[in-house]
């Protein structure tokens, strides 16, 4: 079996490309059983896919990377001659080491990040749910979660990391003078908002509130943080009351449109307004970039603040890719013991067959000769013969036929096999 990996994500494809190929974990699933469809040999798969990046791992004798990529291209409406310049497509040792490095957050847009692992795992379960993830590719995953495990706990690769949450803080810091003046409004009620809303509590801001789709999970998260719960269609009216505004929401389509935010600067009075989308595919419409009284953060521009003290974690990376390289050895020989033309698995299979079969021959001539009389004592001597001599057969046959010249070298490995003493008789 082959592993690879086919993948787009923040250092090799823009923003609105990659939203293109955003899923929700909802949408995992069916996208699974469309990819194994597509493909001829039905491969084993996973799909992984963030607000930075969108991964398919597989396993299959071969890895069929024109396929996987024809069809992500087909499935996020672009061309595959588009697409083809802004994907990676790794196999084997290095397709192992990207899925560790992505689970240990050494591929993150913030070094370290432990978002990235709870989110692998997510996929893995789907994954298994929807029947897609065999032996192969579980032992990556499994390996992978190992490594991460590992990282973290041996290393300080997390220790200095910035969120994304927290930058988006930062830059408010930068542009108001006193968060405890300002009104913020969070859009959305998903893990990115949860953290974010953390973040800007700690600052104490004037006030807080949350717009979401549904009323009930937006105020559970509003009741954490003593903020103010509203739906998302009164958006438009009561965005001119925010002064700093962050969404995230798994959307297909921008929420926050021109118009409304030029409508909210005018009843504002042109009082600047701090904005931040985390989503991909966008919450807000890029236009709003261009208007003079807004500042406008994407995640990919958030990237320059996230990797402040990266310097400093030099060593703690160094450490965790000492890690990875152990790991990636570690299943690559795992996956050689099972190559059926190389490996030493297929032939133990076939080794302990043929001894079962050896087996089930001499208890039916042993169950014979008890219906015949015999008492169990014979039964019992008649059976561990002819194990015995089906065992012996082919060395004793070796032995015989041996040339000359490797008759020594026969003999050798006889000895090795059957005349080691075992544990019990020492």
């Amino acid at each position: 079996m082959s592993v690879w990996a086919l993948g787009i994500n923040h250092t090799t494809a823009p923003l609105d490309l990659r939203g293109r190929f955003a899923f929700a974990l909802e949408q995992i699933k069916p996208k699974l059983a469309s990819l194994r469809a597509s493909v001829p040999t039905h491969p084993e798969a996973a799909i992984l896919s963030t607000c930075n990046r969108t991964e398919i791992y597989g396993a299959s004798e071969q890895a069929p990377i024109d396929h996987a990529l024809g069809w992500l291209a087909n499935v996020g409406g672009v061309d595959a001659a588009v697409l083809r310049p802004h994907v990676y497509a790794l196999e084997d040792a290095e397709a192992a080491r990207h899925a560790f490095r992505v689970a240990s957050g050494l591929d993150s847009m913030v070094l370290g990040e432990p978002q990235i692992l709870g989110q692998m795992k997510s996929a893995v379960r789907v994954a298994e749910e929807a029947g897609a993830l065999g032996t192969t590719l579980n032992q990556l995953f499994q390996r992978s979660f190992s490594v991460a495990k590992e990282v973290r706990s041996t290393t300080e690769i997390g220790a200095h990391s910035i969120s994304m949450a927290a930058a988006a803080v930062r830059l408010a810091a930068q542009l108001f003078e006193d968060l405890s003046q300002v009104r913020v409004l969070f859009v959305g009620a998903g893990e990115m908002i949860e953290l974010a809303a953390t973040h800007f509590a700690a600052k104490s801001p004037k006030s807080m509130a949350i717009a979401n789709r549904t009323l009930d999970r937006g105020e559970r998260l509003a009741a954490r943080f003593g903020a103010e719960v509203m739906r998302l269609a009164d958006l438009p009216e009561r965005l001119h009351e925010f002064d700093a505004v962050v969404s995230c929401t798994a959307s297909t389509l921008p929420i926050i449109g021109l118009g409304a935010v030029e409508s909210a600067l005018k009843q504002r009075k042109r009082r600047p307004m701090f904005m931040v989308d985390l989503a991909v595919p966008r919450d807000i419409e890029p236009e709003v970039q261009k208007l003079e009284d807004v500042y406008l953060y994407t995640v990919d521009d958030l990237s320059n603040v996230v990797q402040t003290g990266q310097a400093n974690r030099q060593a703690a990376v160094e450490q965790a890719e000492a890690i990875i390289d152990a790991g990636v050895q570690s299943f690559m020989h795992w996956l050689l013991l099972r190559d059926p033309k190389r490996g030493v698995v297929p032939v133990i299979r076939r080794l302990q067959a043929q001894a079962d079969q050896w087996q089930g021959v001499e208890i039916a001539r042993a169950r014979r000769l008890l219906a015949r009389g015999a008492t169990v004592d014979e039964a019992l001597e008649a059976l561990a013969r002819g194990l015995t001599q089906k065992m012996l057969h082919g060395a004793l046959a070796e032995l015989q036929g041996a040339d000359p010249d490797q008759r020594e070298a026969v003999m050798r490995t006889v000895e090795r096999l059957f005349l080691r003493s075992s544990p019990r008789e020492r």
